[in-house]
């Protein structure tokens, strides 16, 4: 049986934070919901205060969790039309929200908005070309990302195999969300 050191983790040991950011999104795609510090100190094979030598407290490691995963959905190249961008942002997004159970919830609940900021750089990148005025702008995001939200929290509850929502099904309301957003601009 080893013994876990307490507190610091020692010289030249292979502890690091983007380590337990990593480890936190292995367990989180695993298990379905954000692990405990506990959980993942014994992943880790560390004492849980180990952890706390990088992150001041388990929020501060939540915040670091949740701007790692949501800097893997798309980033826009303008390489293509914005239509197109923004739905590859939406699938990159909602796919994100279904490969990690409890994401949404946790992001929901967060009291910082880094990771939020992430999506809105994103999101206002592809929608630069419209040039739409700040309250326009505003609504957009927000009908966007509640639309999203919705949908990834109706995949999650829906467990009927035949009548399974499927990412491809969100085309069809975005279709008519880009219509919505290019009348904004005539």
């Amino acid at each position: 049986m080893s013994v876990k050191k307490r507190g610091r983790p020692a010289a030249g040991a292979q502890l690091s934070a983007e380590l337990i950011v990593e480890t936190a999104k292995s367990l989180m795609k695993s298990v379905g919901k954000v692990p405990s510090i506990r959980q993942l100190a014994a992943t880790l094979d560390v004492d849980a205060m180990a952890i706390y030598h990088y992150f001041k407290n388990k929020d501060a490691m939540l915040e670091a969790l949740a701007v790692s995963l949501i800097s893997d959905i798309y980033e826009p190249t303008g390489d293509g039309s914005w239509q197109s961008e923004l739905m590859q942002l939406a699938h990159s997004y909602i796919d994100l929200l279904l490969h990690y159970p409890g994401l949404l919830q946790t992001l929901l609940s967060m009291k910082t908005i880094s990771p939020a900021m992430v999506f809105i750089e994103r999101f206002e990148t592809i929608l630069q070309p419209l040039q739409l005025n700040a309250r326009n702008k505003k609504d957009s995001l927000d009908l966007f990302v509640d639309y999203l939200h919705g949908f990834a929290l109706s995949m999650n509850c829906n467990n009927d195999c035949e009548r399974a929502l499927k990412t491809d099904m969100i085309k069809g309301p975005l279709t008519l969300y880009i219509k919505m957003l290019e009348g904004l601009t005539d």
